[in-house]
């Protein structure tokens, strides 16, 4: 990569964050596999899926674009230029809690 070196604790720094997406990825997919194998008593088929669905594809694109966003940090850095906008971050919180929320109803309904 062209730029200087910076400095080894903001490097690190990056590769952690690069690291906590591949774990943030493995949680998720293992939670829609979770979902998927469910008893079909507790929830409907449909919605079942449906979650499970969602979860890992949050997690396929927490493992796919982890790296690419590890360059573009590393290049900024490496520029002395302002850090990238985490554009990702609403897609994992809102699906995350979307998630969550229909769970929650589920679960109510289910009661």
């Amino acid at each position: 990569m062209e730029g200087n070196e910076p400095d080894p604790r903001f490097t690190l720094a990056n590769e952690r964050t690069f690291l906590t997406w591949l774990s943030t990825s493995l949680a998720l997919c293992a939670g829609g596999v979770a979902i998927a194998a469910l008893p079909e008593h507790l929830f409907v088929s449909w919605a079942r899926t449906l979650l499970a669905l969602v979860l890992v594809t949050l997690a396929a694109f927490a493992a796919l674009l982890a790296y690419p966003r590890w360059r573009q940090v590393q290049r900024a850095l490496r520029r002395a230029e302002p850090l990238p906008p985490p554009r990702l971050a609403p897609l994992f919180g809102y699906g995350v809690a979307l998630v969550a929320l229909v769970a929650l109803v589920l679960i109510v309904i289910s009661a």
